[in-house]
Parts: C-alpha cells; sequence; structure tokens
C-alpha cells in the first residue's frame, strides 16, 4: 500500500516530467479549465486543447506538421478514455509518437479520488496539506518552486 506521502512525491515526479517533456512534446487536454489546471501545478511547456473546433484527424495532422510525439492527458472518466483513443488512433494516422503512460499512472496513483485534469491541482493541495511537510522536505522545496 502507497503512503500518502509516497503518492505525493510520485505525482509531483510525474508533474516534474510533464514540466520537462513540456517543452518539445505538447500536452494534449480536453478543454481550457484542464490548460489551466496545468498551468497551475507549474507546467510552463507546450499544453494544447482539443477544444478547438476542429475535428480530432484536422487536430492530429496539424499538430503532427509541428511536433512528433505528444503526451496524451485527457481525463480518466469514460469520455476522456474515448477521447485518448481517439487520439492514439489520430496520432497512428499522421506517423506521430505518443505517450498515455503519464495518464495511467496519474489515474492509478489518484486511486478513484480524482476524475479530472481540472481537479488535480486542487487534489494536489489536499494531499500536501494531509502530508507532515516537516517529514517531508521534498515536497515543500517543491511548492515553494512552483509557488517562486
Amino acid at each position: 500500500m502507497t503512503s500518502e506521502s509516497e503518492r505525493l512525491e510520485m505525482l509531483e515526479e510525474v508533474i516534474d516530467e510533464l514540466e520537462q517533456r513540456s517543452a518539445s512534446e505538447p500536452i494534449i487536454v480536453e478543454g481550457p479549465r484542464d490548460v489551466r489546471a496545468m498551468r497551475a501545478l507549474g507546467v510552463t511547456g507546450i499544453v494544447k486543447s482539443i477544444n478547438t473546433g476542429n475535428s480530432l484527424v484536422n487536430f492530429c495532422a496539424a499538430l503532427a506538421a509541428e511536433h512528433h510525439r505528444f503526451i496524451i492527458l485527457t481525463d480518466w472518466d469514460r469520455k476522456g478514455g474515448h477521447i485518448a483513443q481517439l487520439l492514439r488512433r489520430g496520432f497512428e494516422a499522421v506517423d506521430a509518437k505518443y505517450d498515455d503512460a503519464l495518464r495511467r499512472k496519474i489515474a492509478n496513483l489518484t486511486k478513484k479520488e480524482l476524475k479530472d485534469i481540472e481537479g488535480f491541482p486542487a487534489y494536489l493541495d489536499r494531499l500536501r496539506k494531509s502530508v507532515e511537510h516537516e517529514s517531508f522536505p521534498r515536497s515543500r522545496e517543491r511548492m515553494q518552486r512552483r509557488r517562486g
């Protein structure tokens, strides 16, 4: 069983990875609120919403003209799973690489307590508050760095 402090550390490592990789690999989310959530988490790189008015096929083709690898980070409810599947197919159709492992990792770590990207910052704040920061200094350092 993963403790809250271990879960917090693993989620912060996922966020750090998203931040680093988003410099060159767009993170694909469902809507504008998800983009804002990524910013609230400290992800400053490329975050794209599929909510552009284009079909997913056109969305994937347009992005693949600029980038060759993507991070799929849709919600982990039924609709988000369906959109992730459509994105995988769209990227495969234009010979672009995608990664949805971080999406699965977040879903596994949040154990049904979180269903969407939009709620991720609030979830992380609650988790941070429940973990004693004195016994987990890395978390405190990351929080201070993000709030800068």
